[in-house]
């Protein structure tokens, strides 16, 4: 948890350095050639710009509890794919699809999520 919280606020204070950097976004901390799938408990959901963030409760093979850092796409583009603020609330039970972190972390970049009533959102990087 420690290391996650340490992650995002590294996000946080990268995103705030002004316009020209969020603009040049890379996803090189993303393995854009393999996908990974969880099932979890939503614990945080932001709507936030330059991009969406989720967090997932996931509980692992081993039993043990995982916290999922996600990054999404911005909110405009989500409600463009179909994703209403309101249909991702913590507490709700979603499947998540990613591009998984490089540095074998849990977490990833947003490439599809599957809602409690069956609904499939896709949005992430070149989708």
């Amino acid at each position: 948890m420690k290391h996650l919280k340490q992650k995002l606020l590294l996000l946080a204070l990268m995103a705030s350095v002004g316009p020209l950097a969020v603009a040049h976004h890379s996803f090189a901390a993303f393995d854009l050639t393999r996908t990974v799938t969880v099932e979890g408990e939503l614990t945080e959901v932001h709507f936030t710009n330059p991009h969406s963030w989720f967090e997932l409760k996931v509980i692992d093979a081993k039993g043990a509890e995982q916290r999922w850092a996600i990054e999404g796409l911005s909110p405009q583009q989500l409600v463009s794919k179909g994703l209403k603020r309101t249909a991702m609330k913590v507490g709700d039970k979603v499947t998540i699809t990613v591009n998984p972190l490089r540095d074998g972390a849990v977490g990833g970049s947003l490439v599809a999520v599957k809602l409690a009533d069956g609904t499939v959102i896709n949005g992430g990087p070149g989708q």
